[in-house]
């Protein structure tokens, strides 16, 4: 019995009284801790840390420590709710900035096709086409329309030998821009057509175009590729259907050069 009583004495471990002084420094340990946590910082020294934050990060306007009339966190809810305000405003003044410069950018787009209209207008009159051809242009691009009447007869799509004088000089004025897209487009008026070979203005006026585009690309040295041909049939109609007047206007072809600018 002696024995095993020594062995026990010599059992490793720490004594009893150090595991309730472990206890008591923890407890001690979380009692300042929550102190700490409880504590109120004083508002002066907190400014002057946002002070020097708001120099170093700076977001608000003239060296502000807060959005508002120096409001701290402790109202946080009203920081929040301006802090929106702040970047909707500036959403929206990024956005006016957009507007701006779009508007900018589209008056040098109409400056550019005013300029380049000026010149096709000039070749038009030099080759005393002002009769046979319109000039006219927006922000995109310069239009040049021809009347249907002149290029073919009423529901076909060959054009006529006594238009050819006329495209030959169309032709060497739009060789003058052979590196700017050109779009053909064929215009109907609104009158049904049904034929063995036409079953719609759309078709007629697609076929058109087409011819256009065959003449061009035989008789220039305009690329194909930057051509471009379609048939719009009756929908952009440029005055009244109700008078013959006007449906022989509404039956055009319109040739459109774009410009560098062009979007």
């Amino acid at each position: 019995m002696a024995k095993k009583k020594k062995e026990e004495e010599a059992a490793p471990g720490a004594p009893a009284w150090m595991a309730t002084f472990s206890d008591l420094m923890n407890l001690l340990l979380c009692f300042f801790v929550l102190l700490f946590s409880m504590a109120t910082i004083e508002e002066d020294k907190f400014e002057a840390v946002a002070a020097s934050l708001a120099q170093a990060f700076s977001v608000f306007s003239g060296g502000a420590q807060a959005i508002g009339d120096g409001m701290l966190i402790s109202n946080g809810v009203s920081q929040l709710n301006e802090l929106s305000e702040y970047v909707s405003s500036m959403g929206l003044t990024a956005e006016g900035e957009m507007d701006n410069a779009m508007d900018e950018f589209k008056e040098e787009q109409t400056k550019e096709s005013e300029e380049l209209a000026e010149k096709i207008n000039e070749a038009v009159v030099e080759q005393n086409l002002e009769e046979e051809i319109d000039v006219d242009f927006t922000s995109q691009y310069v239009l040049l329309t021809m009347n249907g009447a002149l290029l073919f007869d009423s529901g076909r799509d060959v054009l006529k030998e006594e238009a050819y004088p006329v495209l030959q000089k169309v032709g060497e004025i739009l060789e003058r821009y052979a590196t700017n897209v050109i779009e053909v487009e064929g215009h109907t008026d609104n009158v049904p057509i049904h034929n063995s070979r036409f079953a719609s203005n759309d078709e007629l006026s697609s076929f058109r175009a087409l011819a256009m585009f065959h003449y061009l690309v035989e008789n220039t040295n305009l690329d194909p590729a930057l051509i471009k041909h379609s048939g719009r049939g009756e929908y952009i109609p440029v005055t009244d259907n109700g008078t013959p007047e006007g449906r022989a206007k509404n039956r055009r072809v319109e040739i459109k050069i774009y410009h560098d600018l062009s979007m």
